[in-house]
């Protein structure tokens, strides 16, 4: 099922792999460190809050990236990224179950510490179910 707004790949790119839909997704940069710029510039409000992480809802993701350079942790990445699989399976699945968020917040006290760590999501990641 395509979501509201969707765009081919086509329309955005010209390369050969214009057969597929393009979509953003949060990978495990933002545990911990959920700064939310990308929630204050969404024109969807297609963003989901967890314990430590945000996620993208697909379905009403527009693909606009205009939340992708707000990023300041690189942590919206492009399903046409190496190991993406994962992360819109996670993207889906939590987007169903957390609250959607439309106001940036701050961010968490000790956000700075974790902002370079590698494999945040097998140490910290939180279901916050």
């Amino acid at each position: 099922m395509l979501g509201v707004g969707r765009l081919p790949r086509s329309v955005l790119s010209s390369s050969s792999a214009a057969s597929d839909w393009y979509e953003g997704q949060v990978n495990d940069k933002c545990i911990k460190c959920k700064l939310m710029d990308c929630v204050e510039v969404c024109p969807v409000d297609c963003f989901y809050e967890g314990k430590n992480m945000l996620v993208i809802k697909p379905e009403e993701c527009i693909d606009c990236g205009v939340c992708e350079p707000e990023c300041p942790v690189d942590a919206i990445v492009a399903d046409t990224e190496s190991g993406s699989e994962k992360w819109l399976e996670l993207n889906t699945k939590y987007s169903e179950i957390w609250p959607n968020i439309t106001i940036k917040k701050d961010p968490p006290k000790d956000n700075e510490k974790y902002k370079n760590e590698e494999n945040k999501y097998d140490k910290y990641f939180s279901e916050n179910l």
